[in-house]
């Protein structure tokens, strides 16, 4: 059985604007099995909280960090944590 995590990354770059977040929602949604959000932030930066099995939530950051992305991703912060719960699918705030 796979561990739950929270994964936070904020990704830095030409990420507002572009879609990003959709396109962020839409491959969470595709991986299956993740609940969260992606937001944007006041200062360019796209907050993205994903909770659900450990291998869907690194194979989002490893989307959030590859070339497929809208716009230009020049860096991406990311924590682990454990699930706080919580959230109704994946959402765009």
């Amino acid at each position: 059985m796979s561990e739950d995590v929270r994964l936070v990354a904020w990704v830095r770059g030409r990420v507002q604007g572009v879609g990003f977040r959709w396109f962020t929602r839409a491959k969470a949604l595709e991986i299956g099995g993740l609940s969260g959000f992606a937001l944007n932030l006041g200062d360019g930066r796209v907050q993205v909280v994903a909770e659900g099995a450990r291998e869907g939530c690194e194979g989002l950051l490893e989307w959030l960090e590859g070339d497929d992305t809208p716009g230009r991703v020049e860096g991406v912060t990311e924590i682990w944590d454990t699930p706080r719960g919580g959230y109704d699918g994946f959402a765009i705030r």
